[in-house]
């Protein structure tokens, strides 16, 4: 058997270098196509409060606020914040759909002039939607 000199072959340590480089773009890829593929599963909970009305007068013991579900998944409203206060509140429907809006009444005593930080939480506790209003006059 004749043995061939002119002929070349790559090294072990480039045809190592270009084997791992393959490996790693190739698991690049793959990562971003998963990532990809969960971001359509997992949705967004978010509430966006888009009015408050408070009643004539210089104080009240209750207002309303419009909300609008601007997030991709259905949420549902399990408790209201006024000034880190938990107050009532009272709605159709405590569950809001994507891109649906809403009335609430929330039963929580106001004063003229104050302002109020207003947190709407969902069924698992975390703040979905949040605003800041100063009830109207003085």
């Amino acid at each position: 058997m004749k043995i061939l000199k002119s002929r070349k072959a790559l090294s072990p340590v480039v045809a190592s270098i270009i084997l791992i480089a393959v490996t790693v773009a190739v698991s690049i890829a793959v990562a971003a196509w998963m990532g990809a593929l969960t971001i359509g599963f997992m949705g967004s909970s978010s509430i966006t409060i888009t009015k408050v009305s408070f009643p004539t007068g210089t104080s009240g013991t209750y207002f309303n606020a419009t909300i609008k579900n601007t997030g991709t998944k259905q949420v549902t409203i399990s408790m209201v914040k006024v000034n880190n206060v938990e107050c009532t509140f009272s709605t159709n429907s405590t569950t809001v759909d994507p891109a649906a809006t809403t009335s609430i009444k929330i039963t929580c005593s106001w004063t003229s002039g104050n302002p109020y930080k207003i947190d709407l939480y969902d069924s698992s506790g975390q703040v979905v939607g949040s605003t800041q209003t100063n009830a109207p006059g003085a």
